[in-house]
């Protein structure tokens, strides 16, 4: 059973003295794993000024300071790759084939990038005697999810030490693992004490702390919409910079020009991308567009590619799709499911209730699968993040891209066809941050984030920095030879 009963200020775990605790489930088997001693505005105030004590030193770091604190970061994630992934496993019920070889990794992925980008990033330019300068924007609080933990806790502090910000991070208290053992990564690489800080907490209560904290000067939250408008709010009093990742309904759209062997494939590779991850990820593409004349051969795809997901414990080699991550989330859709066949949806695979064979206790879902639905239907306007494939059908090109349009969200959508030409038109209609033409893969370097309702900035790769940057304009700053005045 593990206990995290302190928290990390100013480059040491210190014990909290609050007496509140939360239970930490493991979703697997619905059986407590651990306990967390929740933290309080007293820890945020201890860690922002931890936080801001730290940043008069850490903003005036040269580039290579940068450069070798991310080496010594790297390393170390490195040497507990392994255990990271164990965490994930035991936190949010990733199988551990996946946890090995997605989730870990991905927080090795973004500090290598931020490393790569800071090499060559241009933190000034020079426009006649006038410097522009981009310079840190201070205090960053942190607040991040439990479905990809060590995912979105790496893409918010690799920029924010590449760009010489200091901060203090609220990690899910659903998955806290992983991010205690990041923790320690930092410790051990030597980053500097009071640069990065972590509080444990609820929402409610440390999140809306960090988030009205007159001493944060930025917040990078992902999250439900729902908890980005929260954290917009509090923030407004201070004018803070808030940059949001939020929720998503993706869109996928299967052009007509495709011949029957290339649609089977198409569908068959995109539902078993829904289903990746137990469905949570924001950027699952859960609506998908067929011409009307293929709706029954999308159907009849789908529901074999669902069926051939092994759904178990996650510690099992075979296993491909483990637990929802908790319980909440897990009632949440089932309840979904029972809303779309209420509604009228065809369902084609899964559907409400546990999956045959799966241990007793955890949070599993069925692989699911609804044909004919309708735009107007619950399962295409809201984020069910779960492994539910909503499939819809079109009568034209034109009418497919404005029922991809017709969301609150705009997070990622995708487009498959045979004509490369038609396939860029679509993406470039679509009203959203990414789009994915005939299943290109994820480009890590490239900006992640979304239009509307899914949030704005933007992170991953050099983009994130500027998220992290103030814009200085020194007028005056070269005499007429353009040499430094």
């Amino acid at each position: 059973m593990r206990m995290l009963d302190s928290h990390y200020i100013g480059g040491q775990w210190v014990r909290d003295h609050e007496e509140r605790h939360r239970t930490i489930v493991n979703p697997a088997t619905g059986e407590p794993s651990g306990h967390m001693r929740l933290g309080d505005a007293a820890d945020v105030d201890r860690a922002v000024a931890a936080a801001r004590a730290a940043f008069a030193a850490f903003s005036r770091t040269t580039r290579q300071d940068r450069l070798d604190l991310l080496d010594a970061l790297i390393a170390e994630y490195q040497a507990a790759i392994d255990d990271m992934a164990a965490r994930i496993t035991e936190e949010m019920g990733a199988p551990a084939v996946f946890a090995r070889k997605v989730q870990a990794p991905s927080g090795l992925g973004h500090l290598m990038t931020a490393r790569k980008m800071l090499e060559t990033f241009s933190f000034h330019e020079d426009r006649g005697s006038t410097r522009v300068a981009r310079e840190p924007v201070g205090v960053v609080g942190m607040i991040t999810p439990w479905n990809w933990p060590i995912n979105q806790i790496t893409c918010k502090v690799a920029p924010a030490i590449a760009t010489g910000c200091t901060m203090v991070l609220k990690p899910s208290e659903v998955a806290p693992y992983s991010a205690e053992l990041f923790a320690e990564i930092v410790d051990r690489a030597g980053v500097p004490a009071g640069v990065f800080n972590m509080i444990w907490g609820e929402g409610p209560t440390v999140g809306q702390a960090i988030a009205a904290h007159p001493d944060v000067d930025m917040v990078s939250i992902t999250g439900s919409t729902r908890a980005g408008r929260a954290v917009q709010a509090a923030g407004a009093d201070t004018i803070k910079r808030v940059t949001q990742e939020l929720g998503g309904k993706s869109a996928n759209i299967l052009l007509d020009d495709l011949s029957d062997d290339a649609f089977v494939s198409a569908v068959t590779r995109d539902t078993l991308g829904v289903m990746m991850n137990t469905g949570q990820t924001c950027t699952a593409r859960t609506r998908m567009f067929v011409p009307r004349d293929r709706m029954d051969r999308a159907a009849e795809t789908a529901a074999a590619a669902a069926a051939t997901v092994v759904t178990g414990a996650p510690g099992d080699a075979a296993t491909q799709m483990g637990p929802i991550s908790h319980r909440d989330q897990y009632e949440k859709v089932q309840s979904l499911i029972e809303k779309g066949m209420a509604e009228g949806a065809r369902l084609v695979a899964g559907g409400p209730g546990r999956p045959q064979g799966a241990p007793n206790g955890g949070f599993f879902v069925q692989p699911t699968v609804f044909a004919d639905v309708t735009p107007d239907m619950t399962i295409a306007r809201e984020e069910i993040f779960g492994p539910v494939l909503s499939i819809l059908p079109y009568d034209s090109e034109e009418e497919a891209v404005a029922m991809a349009n017709d969301s609150p969200y705009g997070l990622a959508g995708a487009v498959t066809a045979a004509d490369a030409g038609r396939a860029r038109d679509v993406a470039q209609s679509l009203r959203t941050g990414i789009v994915h033409i005939n299943g290109a893969p994820n480009d890590i370097t490239a900006p992640f984030g979304g239009y509307k309702q899914s949030g704005n900035g933007r992170e991953w790769g050099d983009y994130a920095f500027h998220d992290y940057l103030e814009v200085k304009a020194i007028m005056g700053f070269a005499d007429d030879a353009g040499h430094a005045a």
